[in-house]
Parts: C-alpha cells; sequence; structure tokens
C-alpha cells in the first residue's frame, strides 16, 4: 500500500509543477505586455520589471497552486486509468477511498504552500510591488523628456517640448496640457522651463518662463494670464491608482486591527472583512480539489491528457466564477463575510463527496460521447 501511495504521489507531481508553470504563466501574459512596454518605451531597467514581476508571484501564486494541483490530479489519475492501472489497484484490494490519502497528502502540502502565499508573501510581495513601482514612476520623470514628443508621465499632465537642451536640462517651446481639474482644463505656453525632481517631497518642480496660462471656467467663459515666471508642482505620491493601500497590502493582524478600530471608508472595510475569510478559503480549495478531481479523473479513461484538461479548466471556471459571485453577494452586504468566501468550498466539497460515492459504486458520473452524441441527436431530431 505504502508503495501504491507514492506511485500515486510521483504522477501529481509532475503536472503539478508543469501545471503551476503553465498558469503562473498565462497570468502574466496579461502584465507582460504593460512590463514590456515600460522596458522599450520608457526606458525602465530590466532588472527593475523582473523585480516588480517576481512581487506579483505571490498574488498569482494563491490562484495557480490550487489550479495546478486540479490538473494535476485529473492529469494522473486519467492516465491511470487509461492504462488500466485503476483496475489493477482495485483487484488488489485498494479502493477508491484507499487512493485517496496521498491525494490528500498532496492537497495538505499545496494547502500549506498557499497559505503561505497569502497569509506572508502576498502583503509582503504586494507592499514592494507597489513601493518599487513608485520608485520606477518617480526615476521615469528625469528620464521622459523627449523633445517634439508627447509625455503623459507626470500624472494629470501633457508635456510638449520643441526642444531640450540635455547639457542644461532647459526646454524650449513648451506646451503643458494641465487636466487634473476636470471642470477647469488649463493650457499652458512657455518659450523655456526647466524640470526638477524633489525626491524629498515626492514632488516634480516645472518652472517656466515667459509664457501664458489659458482657461476653459464652467460658464464658456475664456481667461488669459500671462506670466514672466511660473512654477508648476506636480505631487507624485499616490500618482498611480495602483499604489493605493487596500487590504492586499496588509498583513492578517493589521486587517484585524484597523477592524476594530475602525475609521476607514465603508468599502474598505467590507473588503479587508472579506479579505480575512478569502486568505484561508482560497487555500481551503485544493482539499476540495483532491475531492473532486480524483473521481472525474478515474472517470476520463481513454480520453487522454486533452480531456483532463478541459474538465479541470470547467471545474476552474465553475469555481472561480461561483467565488466571485459570492463575493460580490458579500460586498454588497447581503451575505456575511464568511458566509460569502467559503460557501463556494461547501457546495463544491458537497459536489465532490457526491462525485466520490458515485464513482465508489462504479456509477458513470460524467456522459460518455457516445451517449451525449445519441442525445443531442435525439434533441435536433425533435427539434
Amino acid at each position: 500500500m505504502k508503495r501504491l501511495h507514492l506511485y500515486i504521489l510521483r504522477e501529481i507531481a509532475a503536472p503539478l509543477i508543469l501545471g503551476l508553470a503553465t498558469f503562473t504563466a498565462v497570468l502574466l501574459m496579461g502584465r507582460m505586455l504593460k512590463l514590456a512596454d515600460m522596458v522599450i518605451s520608457k526606458g525602465v531597467p530590466l532588472g527593475d520589471v523582473l523585480l516588480l514581476v517576481t512581487y506579483l508571484l505571490p498574488y498569482f501564486a494563491i490562484f495557480t497552486i490550487p489550479m495546478a494541483f486540479l490538473l494535476a490530479v485529473l492529469l494522473a489519475f486519467g492516465r491511470l486509468s487509461a492504462d488500466s492501472e485503476v483496475t489493477a489497484m482495485k483487484a488488489c484490494g485498494m479502493s477508491l477511498s484507499a487512493m485517496l490519502p496521498p491525494v490528500l497528502l498532496a492537497a495538505l502540502v499545496a494547502y500549506l504552500a498557499t497559505t503561505f502565499m497569502a497569509l506572508y508573501a502576498l502583503p509582503r510581495g504586494n507592499t514592494a510591488f507597489k513601493e518599487l513601482l513608485q520608485q520606477v514612476v518617480e526615476n521615469r520623470i528625469n528620464l521622459s523628456v523627449k523633445p517634439q514628443v508627447f509625455n503623459d508621465d507626470l500624472p494629470g499632465l501633457v508635456l510638449y517640448t520643441d526642444r531640450f537642451d540635455e547639457r542644461t536640462g532647459t526646454m524650449h517651446g513648451i506646451l503643458v496640457q494641465d487636466d487634473r481639474n476636470r471642470t477647469t482644463p488649463t493650457t499652458i505656453f512657455a518659450r523655456s522651463g526647466t524640470l526638477r525632481h524633489d525626491q524629498g517631497r515626492s514632488m516634480v518642480i516645472l518652472t517656466l518662463e515667459q509664457g501664458s496660462i489659458q482657461q476653459l471656467v464652467p460658464g464658456k467663459t475664456f481667461r488669459q494670464l500671462c506670466f514672466d515666471s511660473y512654477q508648476l508642482a506636480v505631487s507624485l505620491a499616490r500618482a498611480d491608482k495602483d499604489i493605493a493601500r487596500n487590504e492586499l497590502d496588509m498583513d492578517l493582524d493589521e486587517i484585524r486591527g484597523n477592524l476594530r478600530t475602525g475609521g476607514f471608508p465603508a468599502k474598505l472595510m467590507k473588503d479587508m472583512e472579506l479579505e480575512v475569510h478569502r486568505r484561508f478559503a482560497l487555500p481551503f480549495a485544493c482539499f476540495v480539489f483532491a475531492v473532486i478531481g480524483l473521481p472525474l479523473g478515474i472517470q476520463n479513461q481513454r480520453s487522454g491528457r486533452g480531456a483532463g484538461f478541459a474538465v479541470s479548466i470547467g471545474v476552474l471556471l465553475a469555481y472561480y466564477i461561483a467565488f466571485s459571485a459570492f463575493r460580490t453577494l458579500g460586498e454588497k452586504a447581503i451575505l456575511y463575510p464568511a458566509v460569502a468566501m467559503w460557501l463556494p468550498n461547501v457546495l463544491f466539497l458537497a459536489i465532490g463527496l457526491l462525485f466520490f460515492r458515485q464513482a465508489s459504486e462504479e456509477q458513470r458520473i460524467l456522459p460518455s460521447r457516445l451517449r451525449l452524441t445519441r442525445f443531442l441527436r435525439r434533441r435536433g431530431g425533435t427539434a
């Protein structure tokens, strides 16, 4: 029995690593274009971009580890079933329940890894990501002045300069469009000017010489002001909406302390209440997927790895759609935070136990391809 358990664990290990790498790469694809643009267009060092990717990994890991585990279980038992090894195990007196301990052991390892990511690595990674992103935003300002190019790196401003003297740092022929106040957009023209980065106050000081300020105020009134010298201060602190601190940046003790003291916006308070339970509910999905994956994997006889991958995607979509839907109900205060975060696990665990009982009684869980084809033909005939 011990050898069979070790054999099952080895079967799970290889697709688990492969699935983890695949799902992580897929989730990173959504960020890669933006990160690549930072290197190519903004001149951000590649090392900083790689660090940003590293800091993002804990956030992805709380999703990819359970996803990869489900895929690994489905592929492992799909292969064992297709090669009749499950039949041989049953012939040796090994029931479906006896195959479950190694799967639960692998689920425990995945659960501990996901919990570590959710409780410790996630808040530290998110905080480090935003701090580094803030530094990149600030450092990029010094590199962003390009002549005859509309530069939108300054938050709320678009800067255009006809000529830029790199030796003196002086710009000539300047146009500034200031949209920080949406009700009164401002256009500034200046003959020359300089850009200075005040790192101590996290600000950029734009000093303009010989120009005019033009505003269109509410009521369709046009106003123009000429100046000899004008300073425009732009704050970089919290310049990007991604920099704003939220519940993902806080560890569990900080969230609980904030919930006790209160004084935060209502939305953030609700998000923190949900986050406390989410950090335990998402890792627990590993055990849920263990119970669902084993019977579904055995049912994929002679269907190949493609069927196992398709089934895993279907189960994952159903689970995370349900998880998002219940989270929305929690955000709207329709459900208590604990109920909203744990109810998907309860529902899918019940479905998994039903599948497990059907597989133990040699009942078909999923309709065969032949039965499904006949059903569709009958439906088409009646239509």
